[in-house]
């Protein structure tokens, strides 16, 4: 070979290098995951008009968190804009809208997770918090804590400026009547906690109610541009619930779980059944020990729900933008919006 030759064969090869190395690397994903509680949604039973309400709701939930993505904002500060606009809903068992429990009081719960930091806040069994969420974030980055509840929790958001609203200000006419129907039942010797259920006609009113047969606790997980995983949970707990039960949103593990090195979860359904088999946890262990896939793995612990008698369904996602959204029940109120552009409702299990 001459030198001639020489030569340009090696312009050829640094040019070739230097376009590689030029060559931008793709735009990591983003986005975000939401929830608004599992049970028997069934299409037959729900009017157009209120099927509608709900979309509109998880919609607009979802938009304001893909908002702050979008704008270059944390994970956690996503899930927080998401999670509050569905506990300002009435529409959902979470904020405004909460059910009551045995007196006729809204208990709520809430928790936030980091997951760049494998930090965590909670609250339980608040009464006068406008935005159970936003008090859990607190706890987590203001306060040695992670589970803070009742009247404690309230002494904490009052130390930091927190205006109480009345309780008043969570109950709805709806919630009145789901409560009524689970104390009716239970003088009937039914079980006393609205399990689950659909929509009934009140026989005096002819009103539809929405019942228990549906877990309407609410929650996001989400990716940033950063890479960074986030989850939160918010519930008004079951109708008719006594002596200060607790499920599992608020509990680290149970309801809400993120780990950047594996996913982040946030779980609706009945509660006592998502603690005893760590829920969201062993999503993210699955992942991390047996090198399951995101998808494989919320399926299998799904799976243990149900095998233990459970029923409900989690929302989880990934730092590469996969997402699962498993459940055992005829429907789930759930949707996505990703950077990639996938961007969708839905309401009902597959096929109905």
């Amino acid at each position: 070979m001459s030198l001639k030759q020489l030569c340009r064969l090696t312009a050829l090869v640094l040019g070739a290098c230097c376009t590689r190395a030029e060559t931008p690397a793709p735009p990591r994903p983003f986005g975000l995951v939401v929830h608004g509680g599992a049970g028997v949604i069934l299409r037959a039973d729900l009017p157009a008009a209120l099927e509608a309400e709900y979309r509109t709701a998880l919609q607009a939930a979802l938009d304001a968190g893909y908002t702050v993505l979008a704008d270059g904002g944390t994970a956690l500060d996503a899930v927080l804009a998401t999670v509050c606009r569905l506990e300002d809903s009435p529409l959902y068992n979470a904020g405004r809208g909460a059910v009551l429990n045995a007196d006729g009081v809204c208990e709520l719960d809430a928790a936030i997770m980091d997951g760049r930091t494998i930090t965590a806040g909670a609250i339980a069994g608040v009464r006068h918090i406008r935005n159970p969420i936003v008090l859990a974030r607190d706890v987590m980055e203001k306060s040695p804590h992670v589970l803070l509840s009742g009247a404690g929790a309230e002494q904490f958001a009052t130390s930091l400026g927190y205006t109480l609203v009345p309780n008043e200000y969570f109950q709805t006419e709806r919630r009145k009547a789901q409560l009524q129907q689970a104390r009716d039942a239970e003088a009937k010797g039914r079980p006393a906690a609205g399990m689950p259920g659909g929509l009934r006609r009140q026989p005096a009113a002819g009103a539809l109610v929405l019942d228990e047969r549906k877990f309407g606790t609410v929650g996001c997980v989400a990716l940033d541009r950063a890479g960074n995983l986030a989850a939160g949970t918010s519930t008004g707990g079951m109708t008719n619930k006594k002596f200060g039960r607790v499920g599992d949103s608020p509990i680290i593990g149970a309801g809400t779980y993120a780990n950047n090195r594996t996913c982040a979860v946030s779980a609706t359904g009945h509660g006592e059944y998502f603690i005893r088999a760590v829920v969201a946890y062993d999503i993210a262990a699955r992942m991390e020990y047996l090198h399951r896939p995101l998808a494989a793995a919320a399926a299998e612990t799904i799976a243990r729900v149900g095998a233990l008698g459970g029923t409900g369904g989690v929302i989880a996602l990934d730092a590469r933008g996969n997402i699962a959204m498993p459940f055992n029940t005829p429907g789930m109120y759930r949707g996505c919006k990703l950077s990639t552009g996938e961007d969708r409702i839905e309401l009902f299990e597959p096929g109905r």
